[in-house]
């Protein structure tokens, strides 16, 4: 079962290495609709919240040296939730396209984590867990959609 508990939220960050810088004709067609596929995400059963720049969006955060890389932070209240969102709103036609505008990744572009209901996630906490998903595979303190964890049953020690 991977539904969160009331105590539990699930933190999400998604990474990629776009085609091009973020304001060329390459990366247009997904800036267009990053408002779109943002509001849908904010509107959807189970959203929390989404880290965000002035813009709305969060493609001006730097999280990595190289300026191509952008994030998606996003916290929601179950793994159930986020696959709802990912694979059968809107979304996934993007989701389908993102070869064209995001070079494949030697390492996972995905991480998910459980977090005390109220906390919002920074980025360097998530580049810690994908960086740990990275060298240790899925766990009970990272892991994919694919390999998801249960909530956990009382708060940990530390984040």
């Amino acid at each position: 079962m991977t539904t969160s508990s009331p105590t539990y939220h699930l933190a999400q960050l998604n990474i990629g290495r776009t085609v091009g810088p973020i304001d060329s004709g390459a990366m247009a067609d997904f800036v267009a609709n990053l408002d779109r596929i943002n509001g849908v995400g904010d509107a959807s059963p189970g959203f929390v919240w989404r880290l965000q720049d002035e813009s709305g969006a969060a493609t001006s955060i730097r999280a990595f040296e190289d300026p191509r890389m952008i994030v998606n932070l996003t916290v929601w209240t179950s793994v159930e939730a986020l696959r709802e969102y990912a694979y059968r709103s809107v979304h996934v036609e993007f989701l389908r396209r993102r070869r064209e505008w995001f070079v494949p990744l030697d390492g996972p572009s995905l991480v998910l984590w459980w977090i005390p209901a109220g906390h919002r996630p920074t980025v360097e906490e998530a580049k810690r867990r994908l960086e740990h998903l990275a060298a240790n595979g899925p766990s009970d303190h990272a892991f994919t959609l694919k390999t998801a964890f249960p909530a956990p049953v009382e708060l940990p020690e530390h984040a």
